[in-house]
This record gives C-alpha cells, sequence and structure tokens, in this order.
C-alpha cells in the first residue's frame, strides 16, 4: 500500500524556518512527481511547490517564491521543503502528493499523506 507521512511542522516566530519531510513508503519515490499544497482553516487547498521524479526541474507558487526551496532524496524516499523567512500567512496544514508536474501547476493523485500543522506566530 502506498503511504505518505509529512512531519517536521510546528511553531515558530515570524521570520523563522522548519524543514518539512514526505517520507514514501509502498512505492518508489525516485520514479514519482511530487508536490507540496497546504490548506489553512476555511480555505481551500492550494499548491505550494512541484519537483520532478530526477529532482531536475521545481516550481513554486508566487506566494512562496524566493522563501521556499523543495528538494529530495531518492535515496532516502525523501521529498523536503525548507522553508524560510516565515509569516504568520504561512500558517496551514502542508501536505505531500505523487502526482505530476508536467499539467502545470502539478496535477494530484489519489495519493495525499495526513499533513503537518505549520504555524507561523507573529
Amino acid at each position: 500500500q502506498v503511504q505518505l507521512v509529512e512531519s517536521g511542522g510546528g511553531l515558530v516566530q515570524a521570520g523563522g524556518s522548519l524543514r518539512l519531510s514526505c517520507a514514501a513508503s509502498g512505492l518508489t519515490l525516485s520514479s514519482n512527481d511530487v508536490g507540496w499544497f497546504r490548506q489553512a482553516p476555511g480555505k481551500e487547498r492550494e499548491f505550494v511547490a512541484a519537483i520532478t521524479w530526477n529532482g531536475a526541474n521545481t516550481r513554486y507558487a508566487d506566494s512562496v517564491k524566493g522563501r521556499f526551496t523543495i528538494s529530495r532524496d531518492n535515496a532516502k524516499n525523501t521529498v523536503f521543503l525548507q522553508m524560510n523567512s516565515l509569516k504568520p500567512e504561512d500558517t496551514a496544514v502542508y501536505y505531500c502528493n505523487v502526482g505530476h508536474y508536467y499539467s502545470s501547476p502539478f496535477r494530484p493523485s489519489e495519493h495525499w499523506g495526513q499533513g503537518t500543522q505549520v504555524t507561523g506566530a507573529s
């Protein structure tokens, strides 16, 4: 069975940093594109960042460009989201998904993780 598990969230002061991890089991992550999404209370889930299977191409939402960096370590079957200069507006539950990079910005599949909470405190 495919399982994605997000971790690394927490409460951070404005301007601080966190690194989120998306660990996969039940599939070879190196063969799949991966996207990060987030959902704040009362808001729709929105695209954050995406990376191709080999890490050669990345894509970011305008709201996080220059602050967030997506990367992957296929040997560890893990994708990361480095989040710098965090703002209160970044507060949300962050989810990863195994989907399709070339349907811009990212076409998610049914394979979602359970999410990890990120809170940017003022």
